[in-house]
């Protein structure tokens, strides 16, 4: 029984499958909304906050499964409250904390509909492909200008799409080339060749990003899932065409970058970004420098110095997850977030390829978390949207397993 006809038993299967379906449609445009962040709060956020309350009067209900995540990400929020103790001046940081708190609550809210239906996992990234190339359009199209005042959607001559930020855009479209890729290797094959136009867009937009931390993110993220795929399909055939596809693949996305290499101002901006460490990542309280000050002085502060405070006293912000979460989270903050990405991966790593409806989902959400880990030591991943969403998938499919074993269990001794 869900959590909805728990909560209204009385009520007429017909009407429970409407409420239902309502619902998960409403779901879908949420996760549609996240890949258009121009201004804050943005209407993914009024959105969400209204569909949150809804289904949790409606009785969504968090289980013991989800409840861990609950508890770190509030604890996580915690540490950053005490952090405004040590602000002079507040000035936005309660409200900075604020939206990290109702972003915690996205992901508890993503992993409780997960658990209540998987099926809900084909609609949730469905709309996120369809956002992610809608924006990745809107990226593509404001870098070449093609019509007036698309310039809006490209930040110091990178797309950034309807993001504020090319390094939050980039990022938000790696998940749902995942998908597509997934789809294209493993799917109908007469529906590639849509797929392919779908992911050669995303692909062109999380070029023209020019993120470093997108680029490696991708190329981290397909090769992952290409392995993982091979690992858990045993059958010769499979896996040889995985191989074929994914050699077909590669050789088109070369041939597009190729092409997009061709045009000066293309080449020119990828000649400097594509090196490894930029002038001010090395210089003079440039990144690595502010890094290891930062963690030195936090030391010394165990309820950190505040949201947005860093970037007062340096010349930019942390651009280190782990060193953002003790200046505004403290180490409390710190142990939380660090403990949930840890609890978060050994869940998805145990699950990761048993055969269920769920598991490419779960896959994909995986690699990614992962993926934004290992970039989340050159940039600040604690605002973004997507992240929060594929917290909740993992979780999500962690307690469908967990019901799964359970119902097992008493199918057995019935």
């Amino acid at each position: 029984m869900t959590a909805i006809e728990a909560t209204y038993p009385r009520v007429a299967q017909p009407q429970r499958m409407t409420l239902r379906l309502i619902g998960s449609a409403f779901v879908a445009v949420g996760v549609f909304l996240s890949g258009f962040v121009i201004d804050e709060p943005a209407p993914y956020e009024l959105w969400m906050a209204g569909l949150i309350g809804l289904w949790f009067i409606l009785g969504l209900r968090i289980s013991r499964g989800v409840a861990p995540l609950l508890a770190l990400l509030l604890t996580f929020n915690i540490g950053g409250m005490l952090s405004l103790t040590q602000m002079k001046d507040l000035a936005t940081g309660p409200m900075y904390i604020a939206v990290s708190t109702f972003l915690a609550l996205t992901a508890v809210f993503y992993a409780a509909i997960i658990e209540d239906s998987h099926k809900r996992l084909p609609l949730i990234f469905n709309a996120w492909a369809f956002a992610a190339v809608a924006t990745s359009a809107l990226g593509i199209l404001g870098y070449f200008h093609a019509f007036p005042g698309a310039e809006v959607f490209t930040l110091y001559d990178r797309a950034k799409g309807a993001f504020q930020d090319p390094n939050v855009f980039g990022p938000f479209l790696v998940p749902p080339s995942l998908y597509l890729i997934h789809g294209i290797l493993a799917g109908d094959l007469r529906k590639s060749p849509l797929k392919a136009a779908a992911l050669l867009v995303l692909a062109l937009g999380i070029f023209l990003s020019f993120s470093r931390a997108a680029w490696g993110l991708f190329a981290l993220g397909v090769a992952l899932l290409i392995f993982i795929m091979l690992l858990k399909e045993r059958s010769g055939a499979f896996r040889l065409r995985v191989l074929v596809l994914s050699l077909a693949a590669i050789i088109m996305l070369v041939a597009s970058l190729l092409v997009a290499l061709q045009i000066p101002k293309v080449a020119e901006l990828f000649s400097a970004r594509a090196q490894l460490v930029q002038q001010y990542d090395g210089e003079h309280l440039g990144r690595f420098e502010r890094h290891r000050i930062g963690f030195t002085m936090m030391m010394e502060r165990p309820f950190g110095i505040g949201p947005l405070v860093f970037g007062t006293m340096f010349p930019e912000d942390e651009h280190n997850i782990w060193l953002k979460s003790l200046t505004t989270y403290g180490w409390l903050g710190f142990v939380s977030y660090v403990g949930m990405l840890a609890w978060t991966l050994a869940l998805g790593f145990r699950n990761l390829l048993l055969d269920r409806p769920w598991q490419p989902f779960l896959m994909i959400a995986w690699i990614s978390v992962l993926g934004h880990a290992t970039i989340g030591n050159v940039i600040d991943i604690d605002h973004w949207r997507h992240v929060y969403l594929l917290l909740g998938t993992v979780w999500g499919c962690a307690a469908l397993e967990v019901r799964h074993k359970r119902e097992r269990r008493v199918r057995g001794a019935a």
